[in-house]
Order: structure tokens, then C-alpha cells, then sequence
């Protein structure tokens, strides 16, 4: 029988929640992308292995699944997003098995709302889980994390000493995916390149090789730090050179991206553009 998951407004959720995964002995989270092949992942962790995945999973499972799972669905302004875009049944119809745990309705920005569990409309447990205060002061102000980059952090500090595993987690655009503007995809990929070094998060793809080390090995009369230093001066070199190519590319599309524009202003605007416009207005004073 699946637990009782914790709810929102519970103070102790959170060590609920961990307790959870901890009767697991490996985590995957499964990232929506192109490096994830769920069969692989099937065959290569066995039996103690939790797999949870994020809002659209048929984004990555063609197929039902019947391993242990737990489905983790994003909230915005709207509420869980899969709820106010009516998805949840056909996400839930390809994780639904004796081991599908729940959802877990989770919540990272101040702006995000929970949906009470009675609004997912499925016979499984829902749970809620805040994680917007461990991000505070944190991650960058300006952005706003993605799911599994706060559900990674969350079990890395929670669960030390459990095999916490990233399956796709590239952060790379490609002709399917599309990366968010309002996550910071660099600040995550410096934290979970740490992390994964430090060995309290394992990879499921093959991990950019370390190319510092080799250095300092190599010249070991030179500062790592000064490497380290030289390395970020290079790299900001050829980043301001492809940002002047990408300057000229913006002046050359000018023009469509203008047509753009005006045809998505033509649409109408969806619940979550209301409200994140409601949201952004300052409040008004009493006269």
C-alpha cells in the first residue's frame, strides 16, 4: 500500500518526505530529454530503486511502467501545472501500478500555488512538497529553479550516503526541447557538476570529462587556482565572441521576429500570463 504522503502546511513535511525516499536504496530522477532511454534505466537499476519522474512523462515513456515510481508535478501561479492544463490523466494512465506512490505536487518560487489533492481527481495519494525556503538566499533571485534541480539539491542534503541518480539532466537544447528562460541552466550545471564530483549525486549519462585536473598535474609548480582563473578568462573570451555572433543574427531576424511578435499578440492570453500580469502589478493604495 502506498503512504500517506505529507500535505501542504504540515511542518514536519519535509522530513516526511525524506523518510520517504529513504526506504529506497537508489533514486533515479528522470529528467524529460533526449539522453533519457527509460528501458535502459529499467534494466540497469533492479530491485530498491525508485524512479520519479516530472510532470509530462509521456514526454520519455511510450509505454506503462510498472517499477516504483513517483510522479513530481510542478506548480506555478495556476496551481500544479498539470492540473490547470488538464493532463493528469493521461500522465497518471502510464505510471498507474501497485508501486506508483503518488504525486508529489512540488513548490520552489514565492509565486507558485499548491492544487489541493482533491483537484488531481485520481484514486492515488497526492502530496505536496515546499522547498521554496531551502532555495532562498540560494539560487539566483533572478531565476527560478527547475523541478529537479531543487529535488536533487533537497535529497543530496537530506538522504547523505544514499545513491541519488540524474538521468538527463544535459540542460541541452535540441530540435524537441526547449530550455526556460526563466531557470538558470548555468547555476544548476556548476552545482550538479560539484556535486557529482564530490560523489553525493551520481550521473546515468557520461559525464563531461575533467580537464583541469590533468593540468595541474601536468604543471604542478602553477597555482589551481591560477588555472582555474586562466580557464574562466578563456571561456569569457569565446563567449563574448559567440555573443557578438549572435548580435549580428538578432539584427539580421529583425524583421521576423517583429512578425512574430504581432502574431502571438494576437492570441489570447492564457490562466498562467493572467495571473503572472496580476502577480507583477504593484498594488494599489487606498485613497
Amino acid at each position: 500500500m502506498a503512504p500517506a504522503l505529507p500535505q501542504a502546511g504540515e511542518t514536519d513535511a519535509a522530513k516526511r518526505w525524506a523518510a520517504i525516499f529513504a526506504g529506497y536504496e537508489t533514486i533515479v530522477l528522470v529528467a524529460n530529454s533526449d539522453a533519457v532511454r527509460v528501458r535502459d534505466l529499467a534494466r540497469r537499476y533492479g530491485a530498491g530503486t525508485l524512479f520519479v519522474f516530472f510532470n509530462k512523462v509521456y514526454k520519455v515513456l511510450s509505454e506503462p511502467f510498472d517499477r516504483p515510481s513517483l510522479l513530481t508535478a510542478r506548480s506555478s501561479a495556476a496551481g500544479a501545472n498539470i492540473v490547470y492544463r488538464r493532463e493528469t490523466a493521461d500522465v497518471v494512465r502510464l505510471l498507474r501500478s501497485p508501486n506508483f506512490l503518488g504525486i508529489c505536487n512540488l513548490r520552489v518560487g514565492s509565486r507558485e500555488r499548491f492544487s489541493p489533492a482533491a483537484d488531481f481527481a485520481i484514486p492515488e495519494p497526492v502530496g505536496h512538497l515546499d522547498l521554496t525556503a531551502t532555495l532562498n538566499g540560494f539560487y539566483p533571485s533572478s531565476h527560478v529553479a527547475t523541478s529537479g534541480f531543487a529535488l536533487a539539491l533537497f535529497l543530496a542534503e537530506s538522504l547523505p550516503g544514499h545513491r541519488i541518480v540524474l538521468a538527463g539532466f544535459t540542460a541541452r537544447r535540441s530540435t524537441r526541447w526547449k530550455l526556460f528562460a526563466d531557470h538558470d541552466w548555468t547555476f544548476e550545471q556548476i552545482v550538479q557538476r560539484l556535486l557529482l564530483r564530490a560523489g553525493r549525486l551520481q550521473s546515468a549519462n557520461a559525464t563531461a570529462e575533467d580537464w583541469l585536473t590533468p593540468i595541474t598535474r601536468r604543471f604542478p609548480e602553477i597555482d589551481p587556482v591560477s588555472i582555474g582563473a586562466a580557464a574562466a578568462e578563456v571561456v569569457a573570451e569565446r563567449l563574448e565572441g559567440a555573443n557578438l555572433a549572435i548580435d549580428d543574427l538578432l539584427r539580421v531576424t529583425r524583421p521576423q521576429r517583429r512578425l512574430n511578435g504581432w502574431l502571438k499578440a494576437l492570441k489570447p492570453k492564457t490562466r498562467k500570463a493572467r495571473l503572472a500580469e496580476r502577480d507583477a502589478q504593484p498594488p494599489s493604495s487606498a485613497s
